[in-house]
């Protein structure tokens, strides 16, 4: 009596056009295929839609707003809008102190962070790991508890309507110090501050021409982060500024009334308050790109 045993099908081998299907939608691991270029196109058309909507209210009169069909096109008010802006709030001024305290804050924050990030992540010291949870627990109570005693502190020193007050309380963030700290703790060997300290180098030396070349790609991106929530901070400086020596941000909510409000005029503000922070990112963009790419330590 002969046993025959049966061997289990064997699935059948991708066919060329099947290979083929899956090349063009997700790509062969070298270049991204159509499915990859689908999402991101998907998603930069949702994040333009509002500021593209902004730029069509804002080139149109408040009456576009209640149309059956609303516009896909600007119109040709967006100049005229441009100008009640300028007649109804002091748009230079408050451009250029949301220039001057967006750029001193950026400054601050990435060059504080980037030494108390090194210090964290290569010096060791007693306390190192309590400070650094001190640190992180600030991270976790909310801006908004303490907005009170801090303007209180702001009446005491008499700095309230001054920039000051504005720009010193942000100096440093606990966010810039972590990131800063979480990139650095990898990215720089111990045997390679060793080494520079090794051949005379001073502590302050080793920061500058071994610490410092490695971490410019997470200080670009700080930098451009700390850049835009500056740009956009609204609260802070709603209360602690004058109305006559606003940022632009606070500025731009003098063009709400409490009767009517035209949003086509308060939309071409909007317009007008983005254009630098896109310009920034169109001249950073490359440059923040080509340093994350870098990834050497440069001595």
């Amino acid at each position: 009596m002969t046993v025959t045993q049966t061997r289990p099908a064997a699935s059948k081998p991708s066919t060329p056009r099947s290979l083929a299907t899956r090349k063009a939608l997700f790509g062969n691991g070298r270049r991204p295929g159509f499915l990859t270029y689908g999402l991101l196109i998907a998603f930069f058309l949702a994040s333009a839609y509002p500021l593209w909507w902004s730029v069509i209210i804002g080139s149109r009169s408040n009456e576009a707003l209640g149309q059956t069909w609303p516009p896909l096109l600007p119109g040709g008010n967006f100049w005229t809008n441009v100008g009640e802006v300028f007649d109804t709030i002091p748009f230079w001024l408050a451009l250029g102190n949301s220039v001057l305290i967006s750029s001193i804050i950026t400054v601050s924050v990435v060059g504080f962070s980037t030494l108390a990030g090194y210090s964290f992540a290569k010096l060791k010291f007693k306390g190192r790991t309590g400070l650094m949870v001190a640190v992180v627990a600030t991270m976790a109570i909310p801006t908004q508890l303490g907005i009170i005693p801090l303007f209180m502190l702001m009446r005491t020193l008499g700095w309230t309507g001054e920039i000051g007050a504005v720009v010193i309380p942000t100096l440093v963030t606990a966010f810039g110090v972590f990131f800063m700290r979480q990139y650095l703790v990898d990215v720089i060997p111990d045997e390679l501050i060793e080494s520079a300290r090794m051949d005379g180098a001073s502590m302050i030396s080793t920061f500058f021409h071994v610490a410092l070349p490695a971490a410019r790609p997470a200080m670009a991106i700080l930098g451009l982060f700390t850049f835009m929530t500056a740009w956009t901070d609204f609260l802070w400086p709603l209360l602690v500024l004058d109305a006559g020596n606003p940022t632009l941000q606070t500025a731009l909510s003098q063009l709400q009334s409490a009767r009517y409000v035209d949003y086509s005029i308060v939309l071409a503000g909007a317009v007008l308050a983005t254009l630098p922070l896109l310009v920034l990112f169109a001249v950073a963009g490359r440059q923040l790109i080509s340093g994350i790419m870098q990834g050497a330590v440069k001595g």
